[in-house]
């Protein structure tokens, strides 16, 4: 027979667990763990780099009654930064049947996701644009997803703002894309409209490995830009380290998206808050625990972005950053 979390039990351990033995916990005990609900919970990083945005996840699921451990089980998976590794991750919690999916940070690979957990309910964190899933409406997705969608275009006229803020004079801006980002085009369009905006040349560079990278950067200086851009998207995630030494070594200026970037050296962030993203997810993947139909719950879409800037990283630049952009951003790294 089954047992808690799917394994199997011999009938002299159930027996030893009536009649309250040390062999098997309480009879008690094995029912209410055999009837907890267990969410499956996908990152495509590591619990070390996504600590806090679990805790988040977590205090979503208190904020709707569920708290991990008395009346739900959270059954973690890891894809430490192989995202090509999500169908199959997701394919392994459908098998492991668990309540709800939640996937965080989703942005490649959506359909043959979306394969992998087949009928089971999932709330998906989406990055770009979220008809790939081939949902009905924003309002009514009418599928077994519900989604939490965060945009990676319309951000764009606001990181120009916040670089013209901190370099009022700066007049040649160069962005490092990821061309085998689905989004990748739609971006490089956006960009140019912006640029053309704010009255500054924009250069875009072209980065799909490690050695394309380093290339893009020592072009920097010929002719030397002023500032760079890094786009959105896993590829430059797991790179996070050596995208922030070659901003260093070549003492370029550089905006991102996460606040990663800034909290481990980078200059300054502009983007969503992944920590009220997952707080938000894990409001939905409570509703659908309490019986919520995902086809019937809205496409999220984000409300807080916030501005971290490391200042110890722009005096090493020679910037001096203005009280008055010290003052908007949420968070200031000393």
């Amino acid at each position: 027979m089954k047992g808690p979390m799917g394994f199997e039990i011999s009938k002299r351990s159930f027996i030893a667990a009536l009649c309250g033995t040390p062999l098997a916990r309480p009879f008690a005990a094995l029912a209410q763990q055999t009837t907890m609900p267990v969410v499956g919970f996908l990152g495509g990083r590591s619990l070390a780099d996504d600590r806090q945005l679990v805790a988040a996840f977590r205090k979503g699921l208190n904020e709707i009654g569920y708290v991990e451990g008395r009346n739900v089980a959270i059954d973690f998976r890891w894809a430490g930064g192989h995202v090509d590794r999500f169908p199959t991750l997701a394919a392994d919690l459908v098998a492991h049947h668990v309540s709800v999916i939640f996937v965080g940070d989703v942005e490649v690979q959506i359909k043959a996701i979306k394969n992998a957990i087949s009928t089971t309910p999932a709330v998906l964190a989406i990055d770009g644009d979220p008809t790939r899933l081939g949902l009905a409406s924003m309002n009514r997705p009418g599928s077994n997803f519900a989604a939490m969608f965060t945009p990676t275009f319309g951000l764009w006229p606001k990181r120009f703002d916040v670089l013209r803020k901190l370099m009022p004079s700066v007049s040649f801006i160069a962005t490092l894309i990821d061309p085998n980002n689905p989004s990748a085009e739609g971006i490089t369009m956006e960009l140019q409209t912006a640029a053309k905006l704010f009255e500054v040349h924009m250069r875009i560079l072209k980065a799909g490995g490690d050695q394309e990278m380093d290339d893009a950067f020592a072009t920097l200086t010929q002719p030397r830009a002023g500032a760079l851009f890094v786009m959105a998207g896993p590829f430059f995630e797991e790179r996070r380290q050596k995208l922030i030494s070659l901003a260093e070594h070549y003492a370029i200026p550089t905006i991102y998206d996460r606040r990663d970037f800034p909290t481990d050296g980078g200059l300054m962030s502009y983007g969503v808050s992944f920590v009220d993203r997952y707080r938000r997810c894990g409001n939905y993947v409570g509703r659908i625990l309490d019986g919520a139909k995902p086809a019937e719950l809205p496409i999220l879409q984000p409300s807080k972005f916030e501005l971290v800037i490391n200042l110890k990283t722009a005096q090493a630049l020679g910037l001096t950053v203005p009280r008055s952009l010290l003052a908007t951003a949420d968070e200031v790294i000393e």
